[in-house]
């Protein structure tokens, strides 16, 4: 089963204090970069967070962004350290008798001191810790759930872009029966027009033609090309997410049709080719999306 890399996952847990909320979305990319933003309470979680994303998600650009909504809003608040505050007040409006400046703004500048006003940042205990975890694999299993819808979507395109290169290939197989014939005539005629018809050693002529139409046999290419997509077309349908094996495979198709233009010598096989190459570009942009 192929996935996309592209999802949206939304996982969220919370008990009678706090509410975790963790928001997961992913791009394409050919590994995992991770942009993880944890409360500073859960710092300790971040290498096992992205220890999992790593196991989990596997590739994309991934951006996980934790929020925390408390449901005592007190809990959440800023605290004042009253006694420092008093004490940088005083100190700054002896300073400002001293020197006979106004005091207009010394409780401001009280306030801004260091240490005066303290966040909540106290370390999140077990409990909170299996709530954020439990936020996590659930949007994580949303996100799995939206990778594999998309990926069905990419596979059916897939699936039948890779069935019309064999389509084209049959073509080129009905119209390449006349191909051999057509070049031995050109051949022959250009050569009783070049040297004369009674001054060539058709023996000679004969071991040099076939050697020629050796070089542009065509056989093994589509042997080769009518394997790798149905190798495709099998990859497509396997248990495990295989984007890179399928990007794989799609290069060797494409060197299989690159030969096959360049040896067919012939007008028709070559448009074919021209249209096989269009499909086959659509099947690698798709496969950058590809899990």
């Amino acid at each position: 089963m192929i996935k996309s890399m592209t999802g949206y996952g939304l996982g969220t847990k919370g008990n009678q204090k706090v509410k975790y909320t963790v928001e997961i979305k992913s791009l394409n990319s050919k590994f995992l970069e991770l942009n993880l933003r944890l409360p500073k309470a859960f710092s300790d979680k971040e290498l096992t967070l992205r220890s999992e994303c790593s196991r989990l998600i596997e590739r994309g650009k991934v951006n996980i962004t934790v929020n925390v909504e408390y449901v005592d809003q007190s809990a959440a608040a800023a605290t004042i350290n009253a006694e420092l505050l008093k004490n940088y007040y005083r100190q700054l409006e002896a300073i400002a008798v001293e020197l006979g400046t106004a005091k207009g703004n010394l409780f401001e500048l009280a306030l801004n001191m260091p240490e005066v006003v303290s966040h909540y940042e106290e370390e999140a205990d077990e409990e909170e810790a299996a709530l954020l975890m439990g936020a996590f694999q659930e949007a994580v299993g949303q996100l799995d759930l939206f990778r594999k819808d998309e990926g069905e979507v990419l596979r059916q395109d897939l699936s039948s872009r890779s069935a019309e290169i064999l389509r084209l290939l049959g073509e080129v197989e009905t119209v390449e029966t006349d191909r051999i014939p057509l070049i031995r005539e050109r051949i022959r005629q250009y050569m009783d027009e070049t040297v004369g018809k009674e001054n060539v050693d058709m023996n000679r002529f004969e071991q040099e033609l076939v050697f020629y139409i050796d070089k542009l046999d065509i056989t093994e290419e589509k042997v080769r090309l009518r394997s790798h997509c149905n190798y495709f077309l099998q990859a497509l349908e396997a248990a495990d997410a295989n984007g890179k094996k399928l990007g794989f495979i799609s290069q060797e198709m494409g060197r299989e049709i690159n030969t096959l233009g360049s040896k067919a010598n012939h007008a028709g096989i070559q448009q074919v080719v021209v249209r096989m190459k269009e499909e086959l570009e659509k099947v690698k942009e798709q496969l950058l999306n590809v899990l």
